[in-house]
């Protein structure tokens, strides 16, 4: 196989140690994000993603409002280790808020009825498509990466906060920055168990 394409498949790991930098500029980070919105995939050309980039502030009261949350709701004595992950998050240089637009699954379900129960599949497949866009195209830059799910602890807040319209529903964070510690050695199961090829 040639480089490149590849190569930054195999580069795009999870990354949680992260330092409050970045190799590039806010500028390229906001085009990066933009590009791939704008060419990744949906059904029916539905162009439901969208996005918030969180940067400076407005990232450390993301994870100052996710901390003090999960601190009403997680067990006394297992918040240490918590906290200590947000805070992880935090050490970052910035976070995307991934949302999917509901007014647009849902236009599309009342125009196509035959699939109506697709659409928000089809909708959570090109935000998974989007997320992997960036956090590959993240780790081709420099800029280590990770996917958080506090959606359901952090929705409404995060909408009130950053006056996010009711409709887009939010479906994953990615904390970002300049790499602290690079990923373990990943272990992979077999592919002749995972790949089947067929020729009649």
């Amino acid at each position: 196989m040639k480089h490149g394409f590849y190569d930054a498949i195999k580069q795009r790991r999870s990354i949680y140690a992260l330092k409050k930098e970045s190799p590039v500029s806010d500028e390229k980070i906001e085009e990066i994000v933009a590009y791939a919105l704008k060419h990744t995939p949906t059904a029916f050309n539905s162009q439901s993603g969208r996005v918030i980039i969180l940067l400076d502030q407005g990232h450390d009261q993301l994870w100052d409002l996710t901390k003090n949350t999960l601190k009403e709701i997680v067990p006394e004595d297992s918040f240490d280790q918590t906290a200590q992950k947000i805070d992880s998050f935090k050490n970052g240089y910035g976070t995307v808020l991934f949302f999917e637009d509901q007014a647009v699954v849902e236009g599309l379900q009342d125009q196509f009825a035959l699939y109506k129960d697709n659409f928000p599949i089809w909708s959570q497949q090109a935000s998974g498509m989007l997320q992997n866009n960036i956090w590959t195209a993240f780790a081709v830059e420099g800029l280590g990466a990770s996917l958080q799910h506090y959606n359901e602890v952090i929705e409404d807040q995060v909408k009130e906060k950053w006056q996010v319209p009711e409709k887009w529903k939010l479906v994953a964070q990615m904390p970002f920055g300049a790499v602290a510690q690079e990923a373990d050695e990943k272990a992979f199961e077999s592919l002749e168990q995972r790949v089947k090829v067929y020729s009649a």
